[in-house]
């Protein structure tokens, strides 16, 4: 049932926006077009990049807008492991897989398609172009099959208008060696497509599509420059598992497996520079707005790395903890199995102590990150609690301090993971001790639990 309305809101999407742009309309391809995005964005690892995403993207005021986000994830290959099936079709006579990466196919092998070159004229990719998943590859394949679903039913400048606002949604690019920011260029390459392709803009018109592609795009990271910072993690929370998909097995997944996951996401805030993230094109945003979104996003940053540091020091004691049973041990045996709905199942949190701060919190990022901590995001996770009770308990007894050292003691112990012990034995005595003793007395809680089926088997006989 909830397919089913989803596929209907696409298709409303899809059918109202083409009739503010007085485009043909037809229903059963429309509905067909529909059912491929909805199926596809309804993958087994999205989590985030989702159908709701695509509307929240899309708005509701701007037709071009709206389409575009509809299409914008059609294709991750990294999220989806691959390519859909449902979609590869439409790819296959412009792309190809050389040694495991997708090639844009040779001159001499494209079909002279003027959909399919329009969009490589926008993006600015030529014959041969290895694509990478990291610099446009899905943002292009999405919008290669935008243009070619959407060919039907509206002229090509409008789909080169869609085509440039997809292009916008390439995230985190910095400064060109000529000094142009992505969306300046981007600027210059829909000048020279609308000479190539005869696309009839005025020079104002060209400023105010590269504006709307920025609302577009800005309107896609909205979550890095959320005013709450709880909301930015619980965003990260559900990217987490796109690209780990051992998350997705709830109560199976090892220690080292949440733990690479969460070095993947620390390492990659730890060098995103603000400004990578929101784009502005000759004030679009204005001044002011942007500043705002960059200073909210520094800050929403700054607390993750803190935050996903003290978890990293966490499951590093965790992990060296679990050395000692073995080198493959699941998160739950360490911490207890998530609990279900009405479930008692015993958990670490039940073994540790309450514990009052042991120093004074010395700035307001470190009293948000210990209450995000100990109170939680504000979303559950299918995989992950919301709160950290072993993290909030490491950084009462030790302090933020001291985080900073430890966490480059723990980076070593994960690049060499024979250095476990050593690792524990820079960890605050107290500290190790609640929490080994804490996962035995989780032990022992198993052990009476089975002795209680065992007492009730000869109760029974």
């Amino acid at each position: 049932m909830e397919l089913l309305a989803e596929q209907k809101r696409c298709l409303d999407c899809l059918v109202s926006s083409i009739e503010q742009l007085e485009g043909r309309v037809d229903i059963p391809k429309l509905e067909q077009i529909a059912e491929l995005i909805i199926q596809t964005m309804r993958g087994p690892w999205r989590y985030f990049h989702t159908s709701e995403h695509i509307f929240e993207v899309g708005g509701s005021v701007d037709p071009i807008e709206v389409l575009a986000a509809l299409f914008h994830d059609l294709v991750y290959v990294q999220v989806d492991q691959g390519v859909s099936f449902n979609i590869s079709s439409a790819l296959c006579p412009f792309v190809k897989e050389v040694r495991s990466q997708l090639v844009i196919r040779d001159e001499s092998e494209l079909p002279d398609d003027a959909m399919y070159h329009l969009v490589a004229s926008v993006f600015g990719f030529i014959p041969g172009k290895t694509l990478s998943p990291f610099a446009g590859q899905n943002e292009f394949l999405s919008a290669v099959i935008a243009a070619k679903c959407l060919e039907p039913f509206l002229p090509a400048s409008t789909i080169a208008e869609i085509t440039a606002c997809i292009e916008a949604t390439i995230p985190f690019r910095p400064v060109s060696p000529s000094g142009l920011s992505a969306i300046e260029l981007l600027h210059q390459r829909l000048v020279s497509a609308n000479r190539d392709f005869n696309l009839a803009w005025s020079d104002a018109q060209t400023v105010e599509i590269v504006k709307r592609a920025v609302r577009l795009a800005n309107r896609d990271v909205e979550n890095f420059a959320s005013p709450n910072s709880s909301n930015f993690l619980d965003n990260t929370w559900n990217l987490m598992p796109e690209t780990n998909h051992e998350l997705g097995n709830a109560n199976l997944y090892t220690v080292a497996e949440y733990r690479k996951s969460l070095q993947k996401m620390e390492g990659f805030l730890k060098f995103l520079t603000p400004e990578l993230v929101f784009q502005q094109f000759r004030q679009e945003p204005d001044d002011e707005t942007y500043a705002n979104l960059i200073a909210r996003t520094r800050k929403n940053i700054a607390v993750a790395k803190v935050y996903l540091g003290i978890k990293l020091i966490t499951i590093a004691i965790l992990e060296a903890l679990s050395y000692r049973l073995g080198r493959e041990i699941p998160l739950s045996t360490m911490m207890g199995e998530l609990r279900a709905p009405g479930s008692k199942t015993a958990v670490l949190e039940d073994y540790l102590p309450k514990k009052q701060s042991a120093y004074p919190l010395e700035s307001q990022l470190e009293r948000e990150v210990l209450n995000l901590l100990a109170v939680g995001r504000n979303q559950e996770s299918r995989y992950d609690i919301k709160n950290s009770p072993v993290g909030t308990f490491i950084i009462k007894s030790i302090g933020f301090a001291e985080t900073e050292n430890l966490l480059k003691k723990a980076q070593e112990f994960f690049a060499d993971p024979t250095s476990s012990e050593e690792f524990l034995s820079y960890c605050a005595p107290n500290v190790i001790e609640t929490i080994s003793s804490g996962v035995m007395k989780l032990f022992d809680s198993r052990k009476t639990a089975l002795g209680k089926v065992k007492l009730v088997h000869q109760t029974v006989s």
